[in-house]
């Protein structure tokens, strides 16, 4: 008898068709054949669906019998068509009408004991199955979390292939799982709030402007002057995501395995080691699994000790941040992720860390100094619209400073009012913010006025600007404007946007 289940690949962020055809003909020779180009987690399924089945009281079928996964010129890679193909066994040998299969999508991982396990991916691969036109998908417990994003597709978790069967029989209810409200929150990270920084006035007014336009930043400075502590700050002013980054960020984590929680309700927040290989960071392994860049996506990369991440690493990050996704290819698998990220570095001037200080002596020689910042290239730093140069503020200083300090929430909501003023300029386009444009774009919404252009003219020659660091300081200019609610960029908005590129000049000289 013939039996086919629908169930679901994974290929990066997007899940493809795969039908798990069951032949099973009693008598003969028995034989368990499986194929399709399954991976050696597949070909382990036999075994696993085998044990499950008989510890649940169900029969396994003995025979000949052959298991196909179509498209067969695919690779299918992990454990979660156990369900599906114990199903189709099912189904093939009589013990369950194929006709309650029909249109329902389903995957998971079978323990010994019949119990379902989550795996990798279900939201993408849900997604997909919702827009083939499925009418319902039937997914382990564990998964349930990430089903609960889709409001539009009928999802039914469930806890073991027993109660899967008793439903797909018909002799047991269950409600299908209720799709989950987005309420979108600020970042619960580190908890480090932007009123506990003491001075540096200057960083701190950079770190508003990267979260209002979603540009990178570089501080560099001391140690001790503050850099990671700001840093960690950005997350609690970042604006929230709405539903529709929020479900992209989501999407990244589940193929990834890392969706657990559902929805993610903030921006995510990465900060790997300097230690990070290219692979970690850009993604790869045998199956091309996202990386940090592209977990960070819709939220913040966060690179400290800039220069001591190995040089290639750095470099792999160019071609991400001007794309906004990366193509990870590897022998056996290739893949596209999304990568749009805010990239934050923190950094010393020099070894010792003191070079430009006013506080201490740099005790490194020219040649040192020139050797440490070369290992940040002009390239990657022509991608950086932020360069903040940070010193040690003396203790005396700090405590005769009475100034009051603003609290994330009071910078956040500056941070969320110059956002909404970008979101409703670029309605319909899948921008969020102002670093997102494209140079077409930047031509229709960063236009300039007759005075405007003989600045930036004068500017260019003087600073001998790229053309990449041109559109950087436009796209920044007009966060700046949606900061000072001007609806055109002015010239007072370019000058600002310029100053954050001396340092490159003081340093890269």
């Amino acid at each position: 008898m013939l039996a086919r289940v629908q169930s679901m690949g994974l290929s990066g962020v997007k899940g493809y068709e795969v039908q798990v055809e069951v032949d099973h003909r009693e008598g003969g020779m028995p034989s368990f054949e499986l194929v399709g180009l399954p991976d050696a987690a597949v070909k382990e399924s036999r075994e696993r669906v085998r044990a499950a089945l008989k510890n649940s009281g169900l029969l396994f079928p003995y025979g000949q019998t052959t298991i196909n996964l179509a498209p067969a010129d695919l690779r299918k890679e992990g454990p979660r068509y156990d369900l599906p193909i114990a199903l189709g066994l099912l189904a093939a040998s009589g013990q369950l009408p194929p006709e309650a299969l029909s249109s329902t999508l389903t995957f998971g991982e079978l323990s010994l004991d019949g119990g379902l396990r989550a795996v990798s991916g279900a939201l993408p691969m849900l997604t997909a199955g919702r827009d083939q036109g499925l009418s319902r998908a039937l997914i382990p417990l564990e998964n349930a979390k990430e089903a609960a994003c889709l409001a539009d597709f009928s999802c039914y978790a469930v806890r073991n292939i027993g109660e899967a069967l008793t439903f797909l029989r018909g002799q047991a209810r269950l409600s299908p799982v209720e799709p989950e409200l987005y309420a979108p929150s600020a970042a619960e990270f580190t908890g480090t709030d932007l009123n506990l920084v003491r001075g540096q006035y200057a960083a701190k007014r950079a770190l508003e402007i990267a979260a209002s336009g979603g540009h990178n930043l570089l501080l560099i400075g001391a140690p001790g002057s503050g850099k990671t502590m700001l840093a960690r700050c950005l997350p609690g002013i970042l604006p929230k995501m709405g539903f529709e980054e929020a479900l992209e960020a989501t999407v990244v984590h589940s193929a990834a395995g890392a969706a657990g929680e559902g929805l993610l309700r903030s921006r995510p927040f990465r900060a790997p080691h300097h230690t990070a290989s290219v692979v970690s960071l850009v993604g790869g392994g045998r199956s091309a699994l996202p990386g940090e860049i592209s977990r960070a996506h819709n939220g913040v990369l966060f690179l400290d000790e800039f220069p001591e991440f190995p040089r290639q690493a750095l470099e792999a990050l160019r071609q991400p941040m001007e794309d906004g996704q990366v193509s990870v290819v590897r022998v056996g698998a290739q893949s596209v992720y999304p990568a749009r990220f805010m990239l934050v570095c923190a950094m010393n001037p020099c070894p010792c860390g003191h070079y430009g200080s006013k506080a201490k002596i740099c005790r490194c020689s020219q040649a040192a100094i020139s050797r440490y910042l070369s290992r940040i290239s002009g390239p990657l730093l022509d991608r950086i619209d932020l360069i903040v140069e940070m010193d040690e503020i003396p203790a005396s200083e700090v405590l005769r400073d009475e100034r009051p300090r603003e609290s994330s929430e009071t910078v956040r909501s500056r941070v969320e009012k110059a956002r909404s003023a970008a979101r409703e300029r670029y309605a319909g386009s899948g921008i969020y913010a102002n670093a997102q444009l494209s140079s077409a774009e930047i031509e229709r919404f960063c236009a300039l006025s007759p005075a405007c252009k003989a600045f930036m003219q004068a500017a260019l020659s003087q600073m001998r600007l790229s053309m990449r660091a041109y559109s950087r300081v436009l796209k920044l200019a007009r966060t700046l404007a949606d900061m000072a609610d001007s609806p055109s960029i002015e010239t007072q908005h370019l000058a600002e946007a310029l100053s954050y590129r001396g340092a490159n000049e003081k340093f890269w000289k």
